[in-house]
């Protein structure tokens, strides 16, 4: 046998013992970032006693938002009506089409002497149905949009795109 035969497996032996290093002090940083996260998550036990601390709002989950609404409705609109604008003002005319119609058919408006005692109810269109809308630019919004509509306890209105 040769030298060099010899030395290989000594440096293979030696790139062996290099990576399992490596490994390990990877392993003990990951170890640091877990228990780091896992720190974050638990503020109290780091705050004093003494000290006040921020409440968070409570995160809502999908069962607790589904309690909230009151009544979901499923609607077709159309939109061909927003064609007869010119073509720079045709996508900003649909939106508009859209918030009359929720309004009118999830009886938004309210009498005028109670608008003095309670908020009124806000419509909000969701980002999703806005993006639908504005996909094909400001000339050329969809001849029909299908939505969903939930009102709130509160009479608020949400609309979102219907699946």
């Amino acid at each position: 046998m040769s030298k060099k035969e010899k030395d290989e497996p000594q440096e293979t032996q030696q790139n062996e013992a290099v990576s399992t290093a490596e490994e390990e002090e990877t392993d003990a940083e990951l170890e640091e970032i877990l228990a780091e996260e896992t720190a974050e998550e638990r503020p109290e036990e780091k705050t004093a006693s003494g000290e006040e601390k921020e409440e968070k709002p409570p995160s809502k989950k999908k069962g607790e938002e589904e309690e909230d609404i009151v009544e979901e409705r499923t609607y077709t609109i159309p939109l061909g009506k927003a064609l007869i604008r010119p073509p720079k003002k045709r996508a900003p005319r649909a939106m508009h089409m859209i918030r009359e119609f929720i309004t009118k058919h999830m009886k938004l408006n309210m009498p005028a002497e109670e608008e003095e005692e309670k908020e009124l109810p806000k419509l909000v269109i969701s980002k999703e149905v806005n993006e639908k809308v504005w996909s094909e630019g400001i000339e050329k919004p969809p001849r029909k949009i299908r939505v969903r509509a939930a009102k709130d306890k509160d009479g608020n209105v949400t609309v979102y795109l219907a699946e």
